[in-house]
């Protein structure tokens, strides 16, 4: 349900639910298999305007909190070979425009700002238990690292390398109305 004319969502300003959000990634190891991250530190606001369209996006997640389940991948990741998580301690994203089913902004990675479009898929609106409002969305994109400075790779015997250039980034975000 993407279009924008079955987005029913209240105008306003909705905050990151960062305990209900999941900002990941996959990336293809060896060329054989996939390799998926989070990262669990995420804020930002989304301003939902009466056009739908004209909503903004700005969203910050924290490179020192990346998880892949190998705790020498993730120390691997937030190193100057990739991230330099000590230099660059966040990933930034602020939108440009919506047609409410593509979501265009700029995300800046190691003082990097390219652009890039997500597909994106409205989950509805709901109260929690405490009256607060929630809303969801998934968002989807494939970039390529290297245009971020993320070059670092190892050739593997038989051709080929250890990581992909391709990355599918996979957002699943729940937004909090703020009052």
């Amino acid at each position: 349900m993407s279009a924008t004319t079955e987005l029913q969502i209240p105008a306003g300003t909705w905050a990151v639910d960062a305990s209900h959000t999941e900002v990941g990634f996959v990336a293809r190891h060896l060329m054989v298999s996939k390799v998926r991250g989070t990262f669990r530190e995420v804020s930002g606001t989304v301003e939902i305007a009466e056009d739908v369209t004209k909503s903004t996006v700005d969203v910050t997640a924290q490179i020192a909190s990346v998880e892949t389940g190998s705790a020498d991948r993730d120390t691997h990741l937030k190193s100057g070979d990739f991230f330099d998580a000590e230099t660059y301690p966040t990933m930034h994203f602020v939108s440009t425009s919506f047609d409410g089913a593509t979501l265009t902004g700029d995300l800046t990675i190691k003082d990097v700002t390219k652009p890039v479009s997500f597909e994106v898929d409205f989950g509805g609106v709901g109260q929690d238990p405490w009256g607060n409002t929630k809303a969801g969305f998934e968002a989807t994109t494939t970039v390529n690292r290297k245009d971020w400075g993320l070059t670092w790779n190892a050739a593997v015997e038989g051709g080929g390398v250890l990581v992909s250039d391709k990355i599918t980034i996979n957002i699943d975000v729940q937004l909090a109305k703020q009052a």
